[in-house]
């Protein structure tokens, strides 16, 4: 069995003018999908090299890239003015995917799956389907944070925040936690600005659900102490939606012990719904 394939790293520049990352992971045989991964908030691609090397030893061609303000692309650190900001982006990145002729999904985590689920319900071209692994749809904070961001943002709008937490609620693997405690290109702190932008889409796209016409899949962790499950329950039941729940495990489920079945099952899925 030959080795799974490692990305090919590329910068461009983006509608903006910023210099940005890309990772590309091509199978060794024809592909049959292509998929486009948004990364969380504070990390980048790179946390999603196995990620890639699993899409593409299953015949998907697959490319991740860091959003802007994050990992190796350029931006202020940790800071958009709005989500649009990201999906623009994702906009771009997905038209690139498609000059592969192929049909395509939108994979997002946590951050990015909020950006990739606002990104669906949008007025902008659709991917053919969109796995969301812990979207954050939600936040489990003090009320009186999405009512003050909007004014802080206004009045101090790179104003840094840091959200320490116990790196070992990312997964029941302490390397993970280990290697995210390590890695130089994880910030440890975003925007007042970037802040009231994530829940000013939160409720808009929970609003908008009703958009939603991708097929879908959902994953959440029953454990996951950073977006909890509920975050993603607006989800469940709808048209096209299937939710999968994990009990025990936690935000990062590509990363628990339990991910390479767990990704194994969304390639599955993917399969089901494109057809290769």
């Amino acid at each position: 069995m030959s080795a799974l394939p490692t990305a090919a790293v590329d910068f461009g520049v983006n509608r903006v003018g910023l210099t940005q990352l890309r990772r590309h992971w091509r199978p060794d045989d024809a592909p049959w999908a292509a998929a486009l991964v948004v990364h969380g908030l504070n990390e980048h691609s790179g946390r999603y090299e196995h990620v890639g090397r699993s899409l593409a030893g299953a015949g998907i061609e697959a490319i991740a890239f860091d959003q802007r303000g994050f990992g190796q692309t350029g931006g202020e650190r940790g800071y958009i003015d709005d989500i649009d900001d990201f999906c623009d982006d994702v906009e771009d990145q997905l038209a690139e995917v498609r000059r592969l002729g192929l049909p395509t999904v939108l994979i997002g985590h946590s951050m990015g799956g909020l950006v990739s689920t606002a990104y669906a319900v949008a007025d902008r071209p659709a991917p053919d389907a969109l796995v969301l692994s812990a979207p954050a749809l939600g936040a489990d904070t003090p009320a009186w944070m999405p009512a003050a961001a909007p004014v802080l943002s206004r009045l101090l709008p790179t104003l840094r925040i840091s959200s320490p937490f116990d790196v070992s609620v990312l997964s029941r693997d302490p390397a993970v936690g280990a290697a995210y405690e390590a890695d130089p290109l994880v910030l440890p702190a975003s925007t007042v600005r970037l802040g009231a932008a994530l829940f000013r889409s939160m409720t808009k796209v929970v609003a908008s659900l009703d958009r939603l016409r991708v097929p879908t899949l959902v994953l959440h962790g029953l454990d996951d102490r950073l977006v909890p499950a509920w975050a993603s329950e607006p989800l469940e039941g709808r048209p096209g939606v299937e939710r999968r729940t994990y009990t025990g495990l936690r935000h990062e489920l590509f990363n628990e012990p339990e991910g390479p079945e767990i990704i194994a099952g969304a390639i599955a899925w993917v399969h089901a719904v494109l057809g290769g």
